[in-house]
């Protein structure tokens, strides 16, 4: 089926016959990230994102394409000002790459799905409160229920680790989305929410309030204002009836809880962050206890890969083992949010 996007072979050809037709005339079987890296000049419009996307260099992500161009035959891209686009060979191209893709992912899973033992390597993006509390806890679970599966785990924020995720950098991205800031869509990618995380106001104990209002003209500890977390803390004190003070911006929370513990800031903290033993933080729950959801994102067609299906497990074990009340109220039903 590649080859047939290549040059068309004599009727009746196998697809093996066809790749010996080729190899006698010189060409290639179209590699898979090439196609990618095509795809993704598709969506992002210049090489300069793509390599800032891929952490390649420009030169790099030129000879790809420059590669991929001879093994097609055709011309993919021509000059547009200062930039390239892609012509209608590569529009037509990108379009195969899309089932192409999806179908490998499909294909990978089956046969991982064929052997007894899930093994092999699993490459991993998370967000850092999922890293801190989460993800270490289900790689103990799975080295004792899958010795042969390696996790391979990178702390990436939303905004990088998706496009890596469409490209192949990596298997699963572990991610977060805010109330009212929906993440883009993107082509290829399917997404598996795995539970809500109640989003919390932090307040230095010794300080009065357990309500925005009430810490209205106290300084704020936020993320910076272009993160979806960063928008959704805005928007919450505006509609609230007032500007914040931020006077510190990290996209670390484990800063903004130093700050609280240092009574020098209030903060908005999801439950996930852990903060509920930290000396010095009193944690109040909000007007209409906002949510984000915490969710996976794969290719298309690895949803059912059996490692997948493997980490997911594993995720929401430990989720349940954190959200459950302690022992000492293990009789009383839980009614919270979930």
């Amino acid at each position: 089926m590649l080859c047939s996007l290549v040059t068309a072979g004599p009727a009746g050809k196998t697809g093996l016959d066809c790749e010996a037709n080729l190899k006698d005339r010189g060409g290639a079987v179209l590699d898979l990230h090439r196609l990618r890296i095509l795809r993704e000049l598709h969506r992002r419009g210049t090489i300069t994102a793509v390599a800032q996307a891929l952490s390649y260099s420009p030169s790099a992500v030129s000879q790809q394409l420059a590669t991929l161009e001879r093994e097609t035959g055709v011309k993919l891209l021509e000059p547009a000002g200062r930039r390239v686009r892609l012509t209608a060979q590569a529009d037509v191209l990108v379009a195969h790459a899309e089932v192409l893709l999806a179908e490998m992912e499909r294909a990978e899973s089956a046969l991982a799905r064929s052997l007894q033992e899930t093994a092999g390597t699993l490459r991993v993006a998370a967000f850092q409160t999922a890293v801190l509390t989460l993800v270490p806890s289900a790689i103990r679970r799975l080295q004792s229920a899958h010795p042969d599966l390696r996790i391979e785990v990178t702390e990436l924020e939303p905004d990088t680790a998706l496009p890596a995720l469409v490209v192949g950098d990596f298997d699963v991205v572990l991610d977060e989305e805010y109330p009212g800031h929906p993440l883009p869509l993107l082509a290829g990618v399917s997404r598996s929410d795995l539970f809500t995380d109640e989003l919390l106001l932090a307040v230095p104990s010794p300080w009065a309030g357990r309500d925005l209002l009430d810490v209205a003209k106290r300084p704020f500890a936020l993320e910076p204002a272009s993160t979806p977390a960063g928008q959704w803390a805005l928007a919450t004190c505006r509609e609230a009836g007032f500007e914040p003070d931020v006077r510190y911006t990290s996209t670390d929370l484990q800063i903004h809880l130093r700050l609280v513990e240092q009574q020098l800031a209030v903060a908005l903290i999801p439950q996930l962050a852990d903060a509920q033993n930290r000396p010095g933080i009193a944690l109040n729950p909000m007007r209409d206890h906002p949510n984000r959801t915490v969710f996976i994102a794969v290719r298309n067609g690895a949803l059912d890969h059996p490692a997948v299906r493997a980490f997911t497990t594993a995720l929401a074990q430990t989720h349940q083992q954190l959200d459950s009340p302690p022992p000492a109220a293990a009789s009383e039903p839980d009614h919270r949010h979930r």
